[in-house]
């Protein structure tokens, strides 16, 4: 636990010994008397009168105890440790570190906890090893810097961690070392089955490890099913426990970052609440995020995708507009249907075209209830509605049956079919399943739901392609088809009850929904001539993802696609974020509608926890030694002073003492303010000796491991093809390491990470100015749309360079010498071959009129910037397999951007020595003269 420890505490018996000095300092002899001769003033001046010791003032007899207690106190080597840490763990231990989105808001606090336990392992010379409960694998014991450098390279997942499997590998750890230390540091929440890691944690303490639990006092908040219908924008915020905070802020924005609204939360005794934010539609359908303000995790962001939006559906039916009996209307059966997740518009009475005002209102979807259409103007007018992207669904009905137009997924035959009537012989047909293939499929297909009347299709070819819902005995009951850009959508029965009773069912409202969501979308639909597969069509590419923090990014290396109608919780291969491509994206929240968020009883899982504090322990014995020093140098002073050798008058005296007891306070802030001097490490030193590449420490584990994966690929390349054999490459964070010994930093942009503080950029802007050449890569190729907003990753680098002294750049031109220092390329391609290479510009041929040599200038441009992603491109398993896909792809492309790894580090190593080439025979003619 944490307190004050002492390294030697039997030293304390030392201060049984204050009361007899305070015995023998208590007394001083008196001072001694000056007589001037001759011996007659001597006996003038004698006394018969005894003299008696004077006594020591009590406030130097006072600070002489405290010298005294202050060396004591020093020998016996008191330390405070306020996160729990010990002066000196020689037993191996183990930092275990929640890191799921949970963890996010504290997460530098707990960073420094950790780095403080490892910090105290590293004094006793213990092995340490560090895991965050999103592994899996067991974890190893290395040397404490290791350990240190990996717990600060970890990031919080924007997920819950799988902590089942990595009680797998506590338990793995424990027994290969029964007497370890192991410490977690938890979010504290009971989801992510915290009881498996904890009940692993307490057989680990039965068996002799010592387990210690170190919880944050933070109350996490959360967000979880956004809805958007008709008439508010809500979303449930979550609490852990009843302590947290009872009051909360929902914050809406736009795709720009913009603030639209804001609404309060109130949870009063519930850990569940509704935020409504009452806005206009159109304002509404512009929120793509919510957030809890204060609240930086990825489980305090809600995200709304295309299917959140707010559809503007016109209805129009083909009967007058004067029925006396509402319930007669197939209109009123659409609006009923409609309302929970649309807003409906039907035209003014009286108004002569009520289609084409309708669609003078630019609604997203019409739904024509028995319309017959006739050639005209009206008729053009919907046809361009549904080429330019417009969703057209129409009803049958004894005018439909009879219509000859052509805005209809199929051929219909006329009349139609009665089922069940007087001269009939059929029954009523109930629904068949929805086909795997079908935008329905998921629904319920309700055997209450049954059909008296419909219109048939002809039986054409790809008829059951188009064919979404189907009756029992197979004959469709919707068909669709794609238009231009738009969809239309035919139900084979009428908006009312006079043919189904479909439309007062549950099922006619979700199947509407689903509808109107795929308003807007231009994608191939199942049963498309342009579909390969239905599964290939399904699949949601990840286009946007949170990280833990709940900053909205690239996608990470591991994310996989999902499918449109997928509903597992989020994941390693599944982060949250946005799926698909444009307006048809799908979210994948970080906490489902169903989930909650809820305290993990320590107590009854057996375990003690304690609070947990951030700093590293803290080492008195410096102060003291320092304290009883300057307190013996001020007590020979007042010494000098009362004995009459210094003429100085007591107060001066006291107030010179007090002065030289305050000068270590001074120290200790002087020294906080101008710094430490920096120590040279051993990893300097192995710097120095043996050139390497280097990259940018992101804090991102998986983007920092494709760096040193890609980096330690071209390093091998480089020394199999070259005459350079670079040693293994390292990351570095600007903020602390030296930055001199490497010639080229890799730097991946992650739009999450904070910007560098200004003493940081300062230190990046002088390893440019001394020689040093940074390659930022935003990885973003894919993203960059020209004329559109800058990509996240572009905008941060566009922010960080700000404070570097930064030249005009240009796009690496075909005469560059970084396109000819070892192979001759045409330009800088990684995983994806699209994006394009900037470098310093450099000032054209003097020469007008002449061909420019190869350009060159007498430094080497101190920075590049590519959106291409070559870490990806170079990375390579240890067999020397390639890690990840390219794009567009081939053999060609991934030794392509081996090849330009090389030219890059060659550059950056030789400068202009391939532009002097272009003079060598120009000089040995000079030499030769």
């Amino acid at each position: 636990m944490g307190g004050l420890s002492f390294a030697a505490p039997l030293a304390l018996i030392g201060l049984a010994s204050l009361p007899l000095i305070y015995w023998l300092l208590r007394v001083t002899p008196p001072r001694p008397r000056e007589i001037v001769f001759p011996p007659t003033k001597i006996l003038r001046e004698l006394r018969r009168d005894e003299e008696t010791p004077s006594k020591t003032p009590l406030w130097l007899l006072l600070m002489r105890l405290g010298l005294a207690a202050a060396l004591i106190l020093a020998m016996a080597g008191p330390v405070w440790s306020p996160s729990g840490t010990v002066a000196a763990i020689s037993t191996p231990t183990l930092v275990a570190l929640d890191d799921s989105w949970a963890a996010a808001p504290s997460w530098e606090k707990r960073v420094a906890a950790g780095a403080a336990i490892i910090e105290s392992a590293a004094r006793g010379g213990a092995p340490v090893a560090v895991m965050t409960l999103s592994e899996t694998a067991a974890p190893s014991l290395s040397e404490a810097g290791r350990a240190l450098e990996k717990l600060r390279s970890e990031r919080p997942k924007p997920y819950f961690s799988n902590r089942a499997a990595a009680a797998d590998a506590l338990a793995a750890f424990a027994k290969a070392n029964p007497k370890a230390r192991i410490v977690w540091i938890s979010d504290g929440l009971a989801q992510g089955e915290a009881g498996a890691f904890a009940k692993a944690l307490k057989a680990a303490s039965d068996a002799g490890a010592r387990v210690e639990v170190l919880t944050d006092d933070h109350a996490p908040l959360a967000l979880a099913a956004p809805t958007n219908d008709a008439a508010t924008l809500g979303v449930d915020a979550l609490r852990a426990d009843a302590s947290g905070p009872a009051a909360a802020t929902v914050v809406a924005y736009d795709s720009r970052g913009q603030i639209i609204g804001r609404a309060g939360v109130d949870f009063g005794g519930s850990l569940r609440a509704k935020a409504t934010l009452d806005l206009p539609v159109e304002l509404r359908n512009d929120v793509s995020l919510l957030r809890i303000e204060g609240e930086n995790s990825a489980g305090a962001v809600a995200l709304l995708d295309a299917r959140s939006k707010v559809r503007r559906v016109a209805v129009a039916g083909g009967a007058g507009l004067d029925e006396a009996q509402p319930l007669l209307s197939p209109l009123y059966y659409l609006e009923k249907a409609l309302a929970p997740f649309a807003q409906t518009r039907e035209a003014r009475p009286g108004v002569t075209d009520p289609i084409q005002a309708l669609l003078a209102e630019r609604p997203n979807v019409l739904a024509l209830a028995d319309v017959g259409l006739a050639p005209g103007e009206t008729y053009e007018a919907l046809s361009r509605f549904v080429e330019e992207g417009g969703t057209l669904i129409r009803f049958a009905g004894p005018r439909l049956a009879n219509a000859a137009d052509d805005l209809l997924p199929v051929r219909l035959r006329r009349n139609g079919r009665v089922l069940g009537g007087a001269l009939s012989w059929e029954t009523p047909k109930a629904l068949a399943d929805f086909d795997a293939t079908s935008p329905f499929f998921g629904l319920p297909a309700s055997k209450d739901v049954s059909v008296q009347r419909q219109v048939l299709a002809e039986p054409d070819p790809g008829l059951a392609q188009k064919s979404w819902a189907r009756l029992s005995d197979g004959t469709p009951l919707v068909t669709a088809e794609r238009r231009g850009k738009g969809l239309i959508v035919l139900f084979h029965v009428n908006a009312d009850t006079s043919w189904s009773n479909l439309p007062i069912s549950g099922l006619f409202v979700d199947m509407l929904k689903r509808i109107c969501a795929m308003s807007g979308e231009s994608a191939p639909l199942p049963g498309d001539e342009t579909t390969a597969t239905a599964s290939d069509q399904r699949l949601l590419a990840p286009m946007k993802a949170l990280d833990g923090f709940g900053a909205l990014g690239a996608p990470g290396p591991n994310a996989q696609a999902i499918t449109a109608d997928f509903t597992g919780a989020a994941s390693a291969e599944h982060p949250p974020g946005l799926y698909g491509a444009g307006d048809a994206s799908v979210a994948l929240q970080t906490l489902r509608a169903e989930d909650d968020i809820s305290r993990f009883d320590f107590a009854a899982a057996g375990l003690a926890t304690s609070v947990l504090a951030s700093g590293a322990p803290v080492d008195f014995r410096g102060p003291l030694l320092a304290a009883a020093l300057l307190a013996f140098i001020a007590d020979a002073v007042i010494v000098l002073v009362l004995s009459g050798k210094l003429r100085v008058r007591p107060l001066t005296a006291a107030a010179g003492a007090l002065v030289i007891l305050l000068a270590p306070l001074h120290a200790r802030d002087a020294r906080a303010e101008n710094g430490a001097k920096p120590v040279v490490s051993q990893r300097d030193k192995e710097a120095a000796l043996t050139t390497r590449l280097a990259y940018v420490v992101s804090g991102d584990a998986k983007i920092d491991e494709v760096s040193r994966s890609g980096l330690e690929a071209l390093s091998r390349t480089l020394a199999t093809r070259t005459s350079f054999s670079p040693g293994d490459p390292i990351g570095v964070d600007p903020a602390k390491d030296e930055l001199a010994f490497y010639p080229m930093l890799y730097w991946p942009v992650v739009a999450s990470a904070a910007q560098p503080s200004a003493k940081t950029t300062a230190r990046v802007a002088n390893y440019m100015r001394q020689g040093g050449t940074v390659v930022f890569d935003t990885r973003d190729a894919l993203a960059q749309r020209p004329g559109d907003a800058p990509t996240p990753e572009t905008q941060w680098l566009r922010d960080f360079t700000k404070g570097l002294d930064i030249p005009e750049l240009e796009v690496v031109p075909s005469d560059h010498v970084i396109t000819k220092t070892f192979y001759l390329l045409d330009g800088f391609v990684g995983r994806y071959a699209s994006g394009q290479t900037w470098v310093e510009a450099l000032p054209p041929d003097p020469k007008e009129g002449a061909a420019r040599p190869v350009r060159a200038t007498d430094s080497v441009s101190a920075i590049v910037i590519t959106s291409n992603d070559l870490a990806s491109a170079w990375a390579q398993d240890k067999r020397g397999q390639p890690l990840f896909p390219l794009t567009p792809g081939g053999a060609r492309q991934r030794e392509l951007a081996l090849r330009g790894g090389v030219n890059l580090v060659m550059y950056t190593l030789t400068g202009n020595y391939k532009s002097d080439q272009v003079h060598v025979r120009d000089l040995l003619e000079r030499i030769g003269q």
